[in-house]
């Protein structure tokens, strides 16, 4: 936190982005976990002017920070109502596992890049978090150990939804990943019925790719 202006300079800021986004995203209970979190502690000390634009950061080691608009919508997406334990892959800056655990009871966030998840895991305890558990990424995608999930979230996109993930997931969860191309993708909305799944596009978007099993190789 060097160099930080005190957080009181960022509540106009965050108010303001949070304003902007009123106009496409309709869950208050996303609304109001965006106007708690301070997303300038979760950005790199370069980029603090840019914190609360609606606009994907860099963070380091070729991985970003999502878009405000796109945290929230795929916040959205999964219709958390406050009891759920909800597993995240790609922990990145550790700003949509704050999302996250204030929409829901537990949040289990997954990173493959072991620095990367330790700069999270300190943001996050320095913000008070108990309900958000760090790992490092095994080779097998998710976190099997505490599953099943009511809600998974896919921070990077693969190139078909991937049957591991859906394991995971209860009958009635939700998960939302981009899948496609290693250079665009579609946001997708899978719902896990008892014998199939429902899939529901969001829109384009691009993200990272998801690397290990029933994803990416890494290049």
């Amino acid at each position: 936190m060097n160099n930080m202006e005190p957080v009181s300079c960022y509540d106009i800021e965050r108010k303001k982005m949070v304003s902007q986004l009123r106009n496409r995203i309709f869950d208050n209970r996303v609304l109001d976990a965006l106007s708690k979190v301070p997303r300038h502690y979760f950005v790199p000390p370069e980029k603090l002017a840019l914190a609360y634009e609606d606009t994907p950061l860099p963070i380091g080691s070729g991985q970003t920070i999502s878009q405000p608009y796109i945290v929230a919508l795929m916040s959205t997406a999964l219709e958390l109502k406050g009891e759920e334990k909800v597993l995240e892959i790609g922990t990145g800056s550790g700003y949509q596992a704050a999302i996250l655990a204030e929409l829901a009871a537990k949040v289990i966030t997954v990173e493959r890049l072991p620095d990367m998840a330790a700069r999270a895991k300190s943001v996050l305890k320095t913000l008070g978090y108990h309900n958000i558990d760090v790992r490092i990424a095994e080779e097998e995608l998710g976190w099997k150990k505490n599953a099943p999930y009511d809600a998974i979230l896919v921070a990077a996109a693969a190139p078909e939804i991937p049957k591991s993930l859906l394991d995971q997931l209860v009958t009635g969860g939700r998960m939302v990943i981009p899948a496609g191309s290693r250079h665009q993708q579609e946001l997708l909305k899978v719902t896990k019925t008892h014998d199939d799944i429902e899939v529901h596009s969001l829109g384009g978007c691009r993200f990272v790719s998801l690397i290990g099993r029933q994803a990416w190789e890494e290049s």
